[in-house]
């Protein structure tokens, strides 16, 4: 077991899947940008330079990044990504149209993190972050939330010394690709009650690396305005 996990204190090596997405690229610039972070293991499909992963403002502690390129279907042989981190953090995620299918959805936002978090626990990592999202009930009649909810169960059910799960509204930040509902959502967040208005990327960020820096034992939920409040 690494029992530095269990230590107040950012963790030193962090294993960190999908950093390309728009919460994944703020862990990753937070991470780098932190002294106490000395490794951050990003596990990516495909090959990417770290100018193409990460963008030139996280030219600070590129020395730190490790990029692990490795099939998603064949997870399991990439075990030794978890020897000696003291960290996991999950920000895969998707939408049914990206995917094509609701099963290929279910399998980036609930098959992949479950294995991976399987895989954490196995090397004896304590602390893991995962980014989920508002309204996620595992008896929701909406199949996303619904994914979402039964994700949160299962990670909750393996026993890890510190579990942060945030779970954001609607994401404001530089998507690589345009979501025409995000961005009508977006343009009506002052509309919005303030527990659902959109939260910054770098906002939830910010509130996973915070928890996991505290490591304070147990389950720690970071709703949507708790992030909102991140300064």
């Amino acid at each position: 077991m690494n029992t530095t996990a269990g230590l107040a204190g950012m963790p030193a090596v962090v294993v960190l899947a999908g950093a390309s997405g728009l919460v994944g690229r703020q862990l990753l610039t937070q991470m780098l940008a932190d002294p106490a972070v000395a490794e951050v293991r990003v596990l990516v499909r495909r090959p990417l330079t770290p100018a193409g992963l990460t963008g030139s403002d996280l030219t600070p502690g590129l020395d730190k990044l490790k990029v692990w390129v490795h099939d998603f279907e064949r997870l399991g042989e990439a075990q030794a990504l978890m020897d000696g981190a003291n960290a996991f953090v999950s920000a895969l995620g998707t939408t049914i149209r990206q995917a094509g299918s609701r099963e290929a959805f279910r399998r980036v936002d609930f098959d992949y993190p479950l294995q991976l978090a399987r895989m954490a626990q196995q090397a004896g990592v304590q602390r893991v972050g995962l980014v989920s999202a508002i309204g996620a009930d595992a008896s929701s009649l909406f199949f996303y939330n619904r994914v979402k909810g039964e994700l949160e169960n299962a990670w909750r059910a393996m026993n890890f010394s510190h579990v942060t799960i945030a779970q954001p509204s609607l994401l404001a930040g530089d998507r690589s690709e345009f979501r025409l509902g995000e961005r009508l959502g977006l343009a009506l967040g002052a509309l919005m009650p303030a527990s659902h208005k959109p939260v910054q990327a770098w906002q939830v960020a910010a509130g996973i690396l915070g928890s996991l820096r505290e490591g304070r034992p147990g389950w720690h939920v970071l709703r949507n305005a708790s992030l909102r409040a991140m300064r």
